[in-house]
């Protein structure tokens, strides 16, 4: 029988509630931004923690903290962690739970079982959330996985307009030595975070091994007909766009509704011009945000919903057009990483449910580099990216001990 591998809930505990305090924003929200003072304070005090747990800490030129324990055996390392930035008035677990799961779970292996055969590490990524510099979103792991250009350095700006180049070498960091942040020995990579949503506290589970990361597509659509009056045009002679698009956002979120979960969409725009309350509408631009973590599900789930917005508008006699802004394909979990979590979850007694993560997360990115997976710990009401984003000790336990068991299969 596999020995039960223990996390120290105080420790736990002592870590969220001194990172929470770098950046906090009333009683419990958390403003830690890229680059910004908090995050300086953050990133200085995880390395801390890394060197106090006997890792050897290293930075590289974004900014991601790395804390090592060297394998026996060496090859590719096992790698853990989160991003330690935070939304604007955030929470205290998004993120900032992974990147401390990683070093207490090396830590806690360390401990207990001694030097592994491969090596172990921690790492706190720099920034996945976008928040300061909305065009910098996982500017951490896409420096890791090679995926920042020269440009970006100049073009990335926060809201003053200063680039994301130059508030780099605010903080001491060279933003010409980017390149040297790619890593090409990272073997597998397992991010624990909170689900942010509210699967987990309706099956009262306390974790979740994710198989696979939703794919993503935002649509920007645009539906043109005939500038009329409201009272004098006929209802049967009209083109109009709001009717076109009172009749595709029903249809649009109906077909991922009738997929079942883990389909989604949803629609957070719409602008109407010239948007008087007795015209018709000339223009109707909206937002379409379409997911599902299934390649041929997602393919066919695109396919519906482009013919559906064909239809209405050649049946309507309005003119459509659309630009994909973003189309991230699904990144699927590795089937050795998942059997070693599904191992661990057995031998430590931990009950689990396997799922499919609706977010984005660091770990797409990692996955051009590493085999990944993903744990989830269960978000209270599904909150997240607020102020009220809880997830209780006990929780984190479980998830840090997840970890530390799938971890302890692949390095030792």
């Amino acid at each position: 029988m596999a020995p039960r591998i223990e996390i120290d809930a105080d420790l736990v505990r002592d870590r969220i509630d001194r990172l929470a305090a770098i950046g906090r924003v009333g009683e419990t929200g958390v403003t830690r931004t890229l680059y910004d003072d908090a995050w300086v304070a953050a990133t200085d005090q995880y390395a801390a923690w890394c060197d106090a747990a006997g890792l050897a800490v290293t930075r590289d030129a974004v900014g991601n903290v790395w804390g090592r324990l060297e394998g026996t055996a060496g090859g590719d390392a096992v790698v853990s962690g989160s991003h330690i930035d935070s939304q604007v008035n955030g929470g205290r677990f998004d993120g900032a739970l992974g990147a401390l799961a990683g070093l207490i779970a090396v830590a806690a292996l360390r401990d207990q079982f001694g030097a592994p055969k491969r090596p172990l590490e921690a790492v706190a990524f720099c920034e996945e959330e976008g928040s300061r510099f909305p065009n910098a979103q996982f500017w951490g792991s896409r420096a890791i996985t090679g995926r920042i250009g020269a440009a970006d350095l100049d073009t990335v700006c926060d809201g003053a307009g200063r680039s994301i180049g130059a508030v780099m070498r605010d903080v001491g960091l060279d933003p010409d030595a980017v390149g040297t942040a790619k890593r090409g020995d990272i073997g597998d990579f397992i991010e624990l975070h909170i689900e942010q949503g509210p699967i987990l506290e309706q099956d009262d589970l306390a974790v979740a091994i994710v198989d696979a990361i939703t794919g993503i597509r935002h649509y920007h659509v645009t539906l043109t007909g005939v500038q009329n009056h409201a009272g004098g045009f006929p209802m049967d002679i009209r083109n109009d766009p709001m009717a076109g698009f009172l009749e595709l956002g029903a249809g649009l979120i109906d077909t991922a509704h009738r997929a079942g979960r883990p389909a989604v969409s949803t629609i957070g725009r719409v602008e109407a011009t010239p948007g008087a309350r007795a015209i018709i509408p000339r223009e109707v631009r909206f937002t379409l945000d379409t997911r599902h973590p299934d390649p041929a599900a997602r393919a066919r789930q695109y396919a519906v919903q482009e013919a559906l917005m064909r239809e209405v508008a050649a049946r309507r006699g309005l003119g459509i057009d659309w630009t994909i802004e973003l189309d991230h394909p699904p990144c699927l979990s590795d089937p050795g990483i998942l059997a070693a979590l599904q191992a661990g979850a057995t031998e430590q007694g931990i009950a689990t449910r396997v799922m499919a993560s609706g977010a984005g997360h660091d770990t797409q990115q990692m996955a051009r580099i590493a085999r990944v997976a993903m744990i989830f710990v269960r978000s209270k009401d599904g909150r997240s990216h607020t102020p009220e984003e809880f997830s209780s000790l006990e929780d984190c336990v479980e998830g840090i001990r997840l970890l530390a068991a799938a971890m302890h299969k692949l390095a030792y």
